[in-house]
C-alpha cells in the first residue's frame, strides 16, 4: 500500500514538473547544424556525412542487445532512437549505422570516432569522465549476484567462484568487498553477459556478478527463469547514462534536451513499460530521478 501511494505521488510530481517546465516556453531546437563550416563537432559531422554511428552491446539485456532478427533493441537503444528522431528534424536524411561494442572497446570507439553515441549500460563515473562525457542519467541500479536456485547465497560470500567482466565497476566493487571482508573468492573473467550466464549454467562459476537489473533481464529471458536466484542485496550504486565524446558541448546539449523532454513529459514511462513493465512500476527512486533530470528549457 505504501509503495502504491508513493508511486502515485511521484507520478503527480513528474507531471507537475513537466507542466511547469513547458507551460511558459517553447521547445528549443536541438542544436544548430551548420553545413557551411568545416566539421568541428558531432553535430557538424552529422550534417556533413548524413550519418550517425550508434554503439550497442550484444547481450546487455534489457538495455542494449541483439534481437532474434539481428537488430539492436532495448531501453537504451530506444532512448538513442528518440534522439536520432529529433536530430532528423534538422537532417531529414540522417542515417543510422549500428556498431557493436564491448566493455573494452566502447570508450576507444568513441575516442577514435568509430561511434558518436554509446547506447548501452555504462555507469557514469568520475574516472571515465576523464576520457568521455555522459548524458543525463538514464537509469539507476546496483551490483549484485546471480546464482542457481538450487545453490542460493547464504549470508556470507565465501569460497565462491564468481564470474565477472573485467575492467567494469562491478569487478572493482566486488574485489574491494572481498578484500575488506577477507573472503576466499576466485574471480573468473568472462567477455560479456552471455558468457557470464553460460558459466553459471555450466557450473564453472557459482555466481555471476553484474548490475542487478541486468541480472534480472538475463534470468527472465533464459530458457528456464526458475533455475536462477538473485542475491538479496546491492553491492554498489550504478547510475547509467549514454556516453559521448568529451568536450562536445553542443552534441551533449542536443542529447540532454531530448532526454529531459522525455522525463518531464512523462513519456519516459512508455519506454520503461516496454522494457521493464513485467517487473512492475518504476521504483520511487527511479521516478524521482526522472523528475529531477527533467530539466526545464
Amino acid at each position: 500500500m505504501m509503495r502504491g501511494r508513493w508511486w502515485g505521488v511521484l507520478v503527480v510530481l513528474l507531471v507537475a514538473v513537466g507542466g511547469c517546465a513547458t507551460g511558459n516556453s517553447q521547445t528549443a531546437p536541438t542544436g544548430t547544424l551548420n553545413s557551411q563550416t568545416a566539421p568541428t563537432g558531432t553535430l557538424d559531422k552529422l550534417t556533413t556525412t548524413r550519418k550517425i554511428a550508434l554503439g550497442y552491446r550484444e547481450s546487455s539485456i534489457p538495455f542494449s542487445y541483439v534481437s532474434p532478427d539481428k537488430t539492436p533493441v532495448g531501453y537504451s537503444v530506444d532512448l538513442c532512437m528518440r534522439i536520432v528522431a529529433d536530430l532528423q528534424r534538422q537532417v531529414p536524411d540522417l542515417q543510422v549505422t549500428w556498431v557493436p561494442v564491448t566493455v573494452e572497446s566502447r570508450i576507444p570507439a568513441l575516442l577514435n570516432g568509430t561511434i558518436d553515441l554509446e547506447c548501452g549500460s555504462t555507469t557514469n563515473t568520475l574516472g571515465r569522465q576523464e576520457q568521455v562525457d555522459f548524458s543525463l542519467t538514464t537509469f539507476l541500479t546496483g551490483g549484485s549476484l546471480l546464482t542457481l536456485a538450487e545453490a542460493p547465497l547464504g549470508s556470507e560470500i565465501r569460497s565462491l567462484r564468481i564470474a565477472v567482466i573485467p575492467d567494469t565497476t562491478t569487478e572493482q566493487v566486488f574485489k574491494t568487498f572481498v578484500t575488506q571482508n577477507a573472503a576466499a573468492v576466485q574471480f573468473l573473467p568472462v567477455k560479456d553477459h552471455a558468457e557470464g550466464l553460460a558459466a553459471l549454467e555450466n557450473r564453472t562459476a557459482d555466481a555471476y556478478a553484474s548490475d542487478r537489473i541486468i541480472l534480472i533481464g538475463l534470468a527472465l529471458t533464459a530458457q528456464n527463469p526458475t533455475r536462477f536466484a538473485l542475491a538479496d542485496r546491492y553491492f554498489s550504486y550504478e547510475p547509467y547514462a549514454l556516453m559521448l565524446r568529451r568536450g562536445d558541448l553542443a552534441f551533449r546539449l542536443a542529447v540532454n534536451r531530448v532526454l529531459a523532454r522525455l522525463y518531464r513529459s512523462g513519456q519516459i514511462l512508455e519506454v520503461y513499460n516496454r522494457w521493464f513493465g513485467r517487473l512492475g512500476t518504476p521504483s520511487a527512486l527511479l521516478v524521482s530521478l526522472y523528475a529531477i533530470e527533467g530539466l526545464p528549457e
